[in-house]
C-alpha cells in the first residue's frame, strides 16, 4: 500500500471521477426529484468534503484546483455569452442595460454599505468585495430558470444581467484592489491605473478580435465541420490566458466579449456549437461546484459572528432589491416583473472562485479582514443558493410569471385531425397551440378556439412569440413528411427526444425510404399517416375524452372500446404521455385517456350508460 493511499488521500484520476459522479449524480438526483440541483450539489461537496474528510480538493488535487476552477469559469462565461443573441433580447434590452451600466455601479455601492455596516469589515475590504458582489452568478441562474420554467422578458433579464455582470463584477475588484494596493504599498497610482486600463483594454480586442476571426474562419470553412469545436475550445482558452497573462481576471471580460461576437454572427453551425456548450456547461458547473463545497473549511466560518448573518439579510432584503428597483425606473416592464428579479440574486462559483483569491492578496498585503473574504462569500453564495432554489418556482408561480403550469403541446401542422387532437387536448386541460405557416390552414382551428400561431416554427419570429417554456411535447403533424423530420429532429435536444414526436411517413416502411433513428420524433397512437389519419375522419372517427375513476377503471374501458385507438394519457398533475401502438400500459384513477373511435361508438355505449359511469362517457 502507498504512502498516498495509507494517508487517505485519493489519486487526482479517482478525485476528477469522484468530481464528475457526484456533479452529474446530484443533478440527475434533483431531475428526478424535481429539486433544485444547485442545493444537492452543494450538500454532496459539503458531505463527502469537510464531513467526511473522503475528499480533500487542495489534498487530492493541489496545485490544478486554482487554474481548473480559472478555465472552468472562463468556460462557463464563454457559453452564457455565446447564448446572449441581441435578437433575442427583444423587449428585455432596456432593462438589460439599466442592470448593466446603472445597477452594476449601484450594486457595488450597496454591497459596499452592507458589508462594512452589516458584516463589520472595513472599507478597504468592503470596497473590493463589494466590487466582486455585483455578480448574480450564470453558473447558478442557468440551473434555476430550466427548473422554475419562467416567461421570457424576466428570464432574460435575469440571464443577461448575470452573464453581462460577471467580467464587470470581477473587473470591479481588481480595481479596488489596485487602489487598496496603492494605499498599501509604495506601488505608484498612475502605474496602476495604466496597468488596469490596458487589461481592460487588451480584453476587449481580444474577445472581438478572437470572435470575429472564428466567425470568419467558421463562415469561410477554413475550418472543417470535425475541428470546429477543438478550435473554440483552444482560441477561447488562449484568448483567456493573454488577458489574464496582462491583468488578472480580464481574461472573464475577453471571453464573455468573444462569446456574445460569435451569438451575433448567424454562424450556419452555431445551434450545434451552442449545444457541445451546453453540454460543457452542464459538466463543469456540477464539478466547480463539488469542488468549492469540498473545499470549505470549518474553522474559517467559526471565525464568522452574527455580523455574518445580518449582512446576508442586508444583501437579499436591503441591496439587492433596492438595486434592481431604482436601477429600472422609467423602464416600461410591469412591477411584477421588477419585482421577481429585484428578489431574485443569487450568487454562484464566480462570486466564490474570485473573493477567495483577493481575499488572500488582501492578507497578503497585511489587510487585516481580508481573511473574512472568503468565508463571507460562501456563507452568501450557500444562503442564496438555497433561498432561491426552492423560492423562485413558488414565487414565479404566486407572481403568474411562468410557463403554463401544466406544460403544453405544441402540435405543427393544421390539418382537421389536428385540430381535433387540440381540441380534445383542451377538453383535458392540457395547454395546446396549432402552428402552420399557410394561415388557412388554421381557420378551422381558430373557429374552434384553439390558439394559433401562423409562421414557421424553426423561425426567430416562433422563438420571439410563442413561450416555448410553457410547452413541454412537440408532435409534427403536416402534410411535409421531410418538414415533420426536420422540426422533430431540430427540437429533439430542446424538449428531449422522448418528448418529440411525429406521425408516420408515407413509405416509411420501404427501406430506401428509412431513416435513422437520430432523425425524426417518436411514433404514437396506432402509428397512421396523415393521409390515413384524414380517411378515418372522413369516415366518422372522432376523439374522445375519458377519465378513469376507482369505480370505473381501464379494463372497463377497454371492454366497451375495444376498438379505441388510445393516442394519450394525461395523469392527474395534467403531465400528458403520448402512447406508442406497442406499449403495454395500465393506467390507474384520475387519468384521462385521449383517443379515437370508430363511428357509432357513442351511440352504442348511450344505450348502455349506468349512473356509475363518468359523465364524460356520454355522448
Amino acid at each position: 500500500m502507498s504512502v498516498e493511499a495509507a494517508s487517505g488521500a485519493l489519486s487526482p484520476v479517482m478525485a476528477f471521477a469522484l468530481v464528475g459522479a457526484l456533479g452529474v449524480g446530484s443533478q440527475w438526483l434533483a431531475w428526478r426529484l424535481r429539486m433544485p440541483a444547485i442545493v444537492l450539489m452543494l450538500l454532496a461537496g459539503i458531505i463527502v468534503g469537510p464531513v467526511l474528510g473522503v475528499f480533500d480538493p487542495q489534498r487530492d488535487i493541489g496545485n490544478l484546483l486554482s487554474p481548473m476552477i480559472a478555465i472552468a469559469v472562463a468556460i462557463i462565461l464563454f457559453e452564457g455569452g455565446l447564448t446572449l443573441n441581441f435578437h433575442s433580447l427583444s423587449d428585455a434590452a432596456a432593462g438589460v442595460r439599466r442592470l448593466v451600466f446603472i445597477g452594476a455601479p449601484l450594486g457595488w455601492l450597496a454591497s459596499t454599505l452592507a458589508l462594512h455596516y452589516g458584516a463589520g469589515i472595513g472599507w478597504e475590504t468592503a470596497a473590493v468585495f463589494g466590487g466582486i458582489m455585483i455578480v448574480t452568478g450564470p453558473t447558478v441562474i442557468a440551473p434555476l430558470l430550466r427548473q422554475a420554467r419562467l416567461a421570457k422578458r424576466p428570464a432574460n433579464l435575469l440571464q443577461w444581467e448575470a452573464i453581462l455582470n460577471d467580467p464587470i463584477g470581477a473587473l470591479a475588484a481588481v480595481l479596488a484592489f489596485e487602489v487598496v494596493m496603492v494605499r498599501n504599498t509604495a506601488t505608484d497610482a498612475g502605474t496602476a491605473t495604466m496597468d488596469f486600463v490596458v487589461g481592460i483594454g487588451l480584453a476587449t480586442v481580444l474577445g472581438v478580435v478572437a470572435g470575429y476571426g472564428i466567425a470568419r474562419a467558421f463562415k469561410r470553412a477554413y475550418v472543417p465541420e470535425y475541428m470546429k469545436v477543438p478550435v473554440l475550445f483552444t482560441v477561447l482558452l488562449l484568448t483567456f490566458a493573454l488577458a489574464d497573462t496582462v491583468l488578472h481576471e480580464s481574461g472573464l471580460l475577453a471571453v464573455t466579449i468573444m462569446g456574445i461576437w460569435i451569438a451575433n454572427a448567424n454562424l450556419p453551425s452555431y445551434t450545434e456549437l451552442r449545444r457541445f456548450k451546453e453540454h460543457a456547461t452542464v459538466l463543469l458547473v456540477s464539478g466547480v461546484f463539488i469542488l468549492l463545497a469540498a473545499n470549505l473549511e470549518f474553522e474559517a466560518l467559526a471565525r464568522l459572528d452574527w455580523h455574518a448573518a445580518l449582512f446576508v439579510a442586508l444583501v437579499i432584503l436591503v441591496a439587492r432589491p433596492a438595486t434592481v428597483l431604482i436601477s429600472l425606473i422609467g423602464v416600461d416592464i410591469p412591477f411584477k416583473e421588477k419585482l421577481l428579479v429585484a428578489i431574485t440574486g443569487p450568487r454562484g462559483v464566480v462570486l466564490v472562485a474570485v473573493a477567495g483569491l483577493f481575499g488572500e492578496r488582501l492578507a497578503a498585503i497585511g489587510v487585516e479582514d481580508g481573511a473574512l473574504v472568503g468565508p463571507l462569500a460562501f456563507v452568501l453564495v450557500a444562503a442564496t443558493v438555497v433561498l432561491h432554489g426552492f423560492t423562485l418556482a413558488p414565487v414565479a408561480r404566486w407572481l403568474g410569471l411562468t410557463g403554463a403550469g401544466v406544460p403544453g403541446v405544441i402540435i405543427v401542422g393544421g390539418s382537421t385531425w389536428s385540430t381535433a387532437l387540440a381540441e380534445a387536448l383542451k377538453k383535458a386541460s392540457v395547454p395546446v397551440v396549432v402552428t402552420d405557416p399557410n394561415h388557412a390552414k388554421l381557420r378551422t382551428a381558430r373557429s374552434a378556439g384553439v390558439p394559433t400561431f401562423t409562421g414557421d416554427i424553426l423561425s426567430e419570429a416562433a422563438e420571439d412569440r410563442l413561450e416555448f417554456v410553457s410547452y413541454g411535447t412537440v408532435v409534427a403533424a403536416t402534410d411535409n413528411d421531410a418538414y415533420n423530420t426536420l422540426v422533430a429532429t431540430d427540437l429533439a435536444p430542446e424538449f428531449g427526444r422522448d418528448r418529440v414526436y411525429q406521425l408516420v411517413r408515407e413509405k416509411s416502411d420501404s427501406a430506401r425510404h428509412s431513416l435513422p433513428a437520430t432523425l425524426g420524433g417518436k411514433h404514437f397512437g396506432d402509428e397512421k399517416t396523415l393521409h390515413e389519419l384524414r380517411d378515418l375522419m372522413r369516415k366518422g372517427w372522432l376523439f374522445r375524452v375519458t377519465r378513469l375513476t376507482e369505480e370505473f377503471t381501464f379494463d372497463d374501458w377497454r371492454q366497451k372500446r375495444p376498438n379505441a385507438v388510445i393516442y394519450a394519457f394525461v395523469n392527474a398533475a395534467g403531465d400528458i404521455r403520448f402512447v406508442r401502438k406497442d406499449d403495454q400500459v395500465k393506467p390507474g384513477p384520475d387519468v384521462q385517456i385521449i383517443s379515437m373511435l370508430p363511428p357509432g361508438s357513442l351511440e352504442s355505449e348511450a344505450a348502455k350508460v349506468t349512473p356509475n359511469l363518468p359523465d364524460d362517457l356520454t355522448p
